[in-house]
């Protein structure tokens, strides 16, 4: 199984199942911005190599002075971790949740983080017609057996974001049953800052909300590992006892502090070829294939396959030739025939459409 650690990207695993090499696989398993780190970065790191027999600053001043300028918040309702991960993880320390409520399917290190640390696992199932999303009533149900819910916002693996009306009344609600709500908006900045449907803002009026943001999947960093969290200031307070002293490294924090000065042009560039190169895929994929798709926001696909196809065919198939894809048949909610795709640039895009079409002979639509 090539997910046994439980995500993509895993291309070491990849190249041992398939006999190829791992620098040879194009990797549609892991979702990073196709156009790669901002520019100027690899520069930065190159300056900041020296400074490795350094120890990093453990309290991350300059970055998360740099977060709270951009996000409009104190420094101490910031949290800096070592990707989104460790954030969701001092979360669930710092907070000691006994029940942990999920809504399936979603980003597996939810439930791992849970039972990792002693809690219980609650879960609603999302409805498939309504793009996998719990309805209103539903989360409230679930605020009311629970200490603290993981809510993707837009939900790993398909893409969609929950309108702010709905997320507004859960956590008007969540703070009547006291109950923290972790809104994981790690894939958010891929979307147009005008159809975000972002908490961020509102954070100070929401005291059990905890919002977790990834700078690994946006500026292209997934070797660095670098996130943040925003909470209240007691709540990071939790959190960041519960941190391991210096899990952020210098080179991580300076790749931060570069990233966060890219400037609107990258930002632009990146949603406009996401959203781009994320409509030819979907309409290729229906049309020539009969696939079927949810409308994702993100920078990945959820993509139902055909019959007689199956998620773990497709990815053996794809991956004999040095293409990577995600199955999701492990996703609770979802089918053996669900895979998920990044969106990437136009090159590997077409690159996978032919690869499919190499192991697909007579099954692709005339």
């Amino acid at each position: 199984m090539i997910e046994r650690f439980g995500h993509g990207g895993d291309l070491d695993t990849a190249a041992a199942e398939f006999g190829v090499a791992p620098d040879s696989i194009l990797d549609f398993s892991a979702n990073i911005n196709p156009l790669g780190p901002p520019e100027g970065l690899m520069e930065r790191l190159r300056q900041e190599l020296h400074s490795v027999i350094h120890y990093p600053d453990p309290d991350h001043r300059e970055l998360r002075k740099l977060l709270a300028q951009r996000t409009e918040l104190e420094p101490s309702s910031i949290c800096i971790g070592n990707g989104a991960a460790e954030c969701m993880a001092l979360a669930v320390l710092g907070l000691a949740p006994r029940n942990v409520g999920i809504v399936t399917p979603c980003f597996s290190e939810y439930m791992q983080l849970a039972r990792q640390f002693g809690a219980n696992v609650v879960a609603a199932q999302g409805g498939e017609e309504n793009g996998f999303r719990a309805g209103t009533a539903e989360l409230c149900n679930l605020l009311e057996r629970t200490d603290l819910v993981f809510i993707g916002q837009p939900n790993n693996p398909t893409g969609l974001q929950y309108d702010m009306s709905t997320l507004e009344t859960v956590l008007e609600r969540a703070e009547e049953t006291d109950t923290y709500i972790v809104l994981d908006e790690a894939f958010i900045d891929f979307i147009p800052p005008e159809r975000q449907a972002t908490m961020l803002p509102r954070l100070p009026k929401y005291p059990h909300l905890i919002v977790i943001r990834s700078l690994t999947k946006f500026y292209a960093i997934p070797g660095l590992r670098l996130g943040f969290a925003a909470a209240h200031p007691e709540t990071i307070g939790r959190m960041k006892r519960k941190q391991v002293t210096w899990s952020v490294n210098r080179l991580a924090l300076a790749a931060g502090e570069c990233c966060l000065a890219a400037g609107e042009t990258y930002e632009r560039m990146t949603r406009e070829r996401t959203a781009e190169e994320r409509a030819f895929l979907i309409e290729t994929l229906e049309r020539d294939f009969g696939c079927r798709t949810w409308p994702s926001e993100a920078n990945f696909i959820l993509v139902r396959l055909p019959a007689p196809w199956t998620a773990e065919r497709m990815q053996a198939e794809l991956g004999r030739i040095g293409v990577l894809i995600r199955n999701c048949s492990m996703y609770e909610g979802l089918t053996a025939a669900d895979i998920r795709i990044a969106v990437k640039d136009r090159k590997a895009n077409e690159r996978l459409i032919e690869a499919m079409k190499e192991v697909w002979p007579g099954g692709m639509r005339q």
